[in-house]
């Protein structure tokens, strides 16, 4: 059976991507090296890696990479490949490296600053430089508490790439995002979920509230904005509002903990959302923040960790789970409405893609895409114009 090739969409509409840019391999390699090799990537924050020898270990394009605090408190980022035989010399996702990173095959050892310490029977190579055998460092930069990592040779600025985005979300004001001070906030809870779908997806549908009604019973009640979202095209400034009988953000909605102490009155009961390309969605709250951290696993697998923070006099004193339970139960809904996508990307009928309707076009048809296509350096004239089967530079911008 054949189908026959759709007529051209209505003036109406917007495409979307084709379906091979959710599902193709070569896609995906190149993405790994346009975009999460060489843009700014989120990796966690700077109260995971907490005293002297505590890493985190993370994916960056196809490098495995950790991130240290040395002794003099600072953090760095490496490749975690030892430079005698290229061992991986951080096996866990997470811990303590005590003084020095230790590699388990030959036992050469480095020091938090990444320099080589000691190696077995180092008299027999007493004419060798250590200084030319230490890790390959990484850029790392901190954005007011999280950590942001590129393999770029000559990275951009990372507060600009930040920077940029928050503006276009929060209306240029960003006294509104400092007042938040995401470097005090602890975590009160943290969930990972493995979502089998393309990275993509899953922020174009965190960039979007079309489906709220249909998806989100419990936050449409919250935010009765998103219920009827026909006079909002794009991203509102001022916030959304809470339900006049929602005291919080939470299941209950009744659930009162503490302000977060920079903000003013003028921020309560208000939601913000965005997302921070390219693997990183905020939402911030008046009595705590979420953040989301995207890493693509492959062409049709993402992991999503999710993190709520809270001052952490809030952590000490109060039961947050209510307030958790709401976003948890969202992602949940989001996750398995982009999972129930994810096998109809290889339909033939989603072969030229889909269509954005006018209240989806400004963020993700304008905004979204107009940076996926520079990143990959397709054409303007069209998603599908260039591609990994006609030349597409190797390059970012």
């Amino acid at each position: 059976m054949t189908i026959a090739p759709s007529s051209a969409p209505s003036a109406v509409f917007l495409p979307t991507l084709p379906g091979r840019y959710y599902t193709d391999p070569a896609v995906f390699e190149l993405e790994k090296r346009n975009i999460f090799a060489r843009q700014w990537q989120y990796v966690g924050r700077a109260q995971d890696v907490p005293a002297p020898g505590r890493f985190i270990r993370v994916t960056v394009g196809d490098e495995n990479v950790i991130v240290v605090r040395g002794r003099d408190q600072r953090l760095r980022a490496f490749l975690n490949v030892c430079r005698h035989r290229g061992a991986t010399l951080c096996a866990a996702d997470s811990g303590d490296a005590g003084r020095s990173i230790r590699c388990s095959y030959h036992s050469w050892a480095y020091r938090l600053d990444g320099s080589l310490m000691s190696a077995p029977n180092w008299d027999t190579m007493a004419t060798a430089d250590k200084a030319d055998l230490g890790l390959h460092p990484v850029h790392l930069a901190e954005f007011h508490g999280l950590v942001w990592v590129t393999l770029a040779d000559d990275p951009p600025s990372l507060e600009e790439q930040i920077w940029d985005q928050l503006d276009y979300r929060l209306g240029g004001d960003r006294a509104k995002f400092l007042r938040y001070d995401l470097a005090s906030l602890v975590a009160g809870q943290r969930i990972d979920y493995r979502v089998a779908a393309n990275w993509k997806i899953i922020q174009e549908n965190f960039q979007e509230c079309y489906h709220c009604s249909t998806i989100h019973p419990e936050l449409v009640d919250t935010l009765p904005q998103f219920r009827d979202i026909s006079r909002i095209p794009g991203y509102v400034a001022d916030g959304y509002h809470f339900a006049a009988d929602k005291a919080s953000f939470s299941v209950s909605g009744q659930t009162v903990l503490p302000r977060l102490p920079g903000l003013t009155e003028r921020d309560e009961r208000r939601y913000y959302g965005m997302v921070l390309r390219p693997n990183c969605f905020l939402s911030l709250l008046p009595d705590h923040v979420i953040v989301h951290r995207f890493q693509p696993a492959g062409p049709e697998l993402t992991t999503v960790t999710c993190e709520w923070l809270f001052p952490p006099e809030t952590i000490a004193g109060y039961d947050v789970a209510d307030t958790v339970e709401l976003f948890h139960l969202v992602n949940e809904q989001d996750f398995a409405a982009t999972e129930a996508c994810q096998p109809n990307m290889k339909s033939r009928a989603y072969a030229n893609g889909g269509v954005l309707v006018p209240l989806e076009q400004e963020i993700i048809g304008r905004w979204y895409y107009q940076w996926y296509r520079d990143s990959m350096g397709l054409n303007p004239a069209g998603p599908d114009s260039a591609g990994p089967d006609s030349g597409e530079r190797g390059d970012a911008r």
